[in-house]
């Protein structure tokens, strides 16, 4: 599928919220891909995907680099099932969006992430979702 609504059924949403690792992929100011394995979390509601990060991390410099037309991709898998939430991103520190994201990120994973004095958001305004078998 690749409609961003298909995220919101209620297998997709039980599986993304599952504990699991995801990867995340920016793009370097090359073009070529960078991949790092994250915890994120998911509002289907909004298409908001979060991942925190350090300001100063790979995948924040991409995105930040990217401007206003960065695009990622989040992918969870396991085994044969996945998804892939592909949209815009941006990197924000805002501290009510630093304490959202991290909410979300406890209420999910059931411990609060890493706190770095740099402590940022990856923003992704989800537009596409890729799945198979979920």
């Amino acid at each position: 599928m690749s409609r961003p609504d298909s995220a919101t059924t209620a297998a997709a949403r039980a599986f993304l919220a599952l504990p699991r690792t995801a990867t995340l992929t920016t793009l370097r100011p090359d073009n070529t891909p960078h991949v790092a394995p994250v915890r994120f979390t998911f509002d289907a509601s909004t298409g908001l995907a979060r991942v925190t990060t350090r300001a100063g991390a790979r995948k924040a410099r991409n995105v930040a680099a990217g401007g206003p037309a960065a695009r990622v991709a989040l992918c969870q898998a396991d085994g044969f099932r996945w998804i892939t939430l592909e949209g815009r991103a941006a990197v924000e520190d805002d501290p009510v969006r630093l304490a959202e994201a991290v909410r979300r990120y406890t209420a999910r994973y059931r411990a609060a992430p890493p706190a770095p004095p740099d402590l940022a958001v990856i923003e992704i305004a989800v537009d596409r979702v890729l799945s198979l078998n979920v």
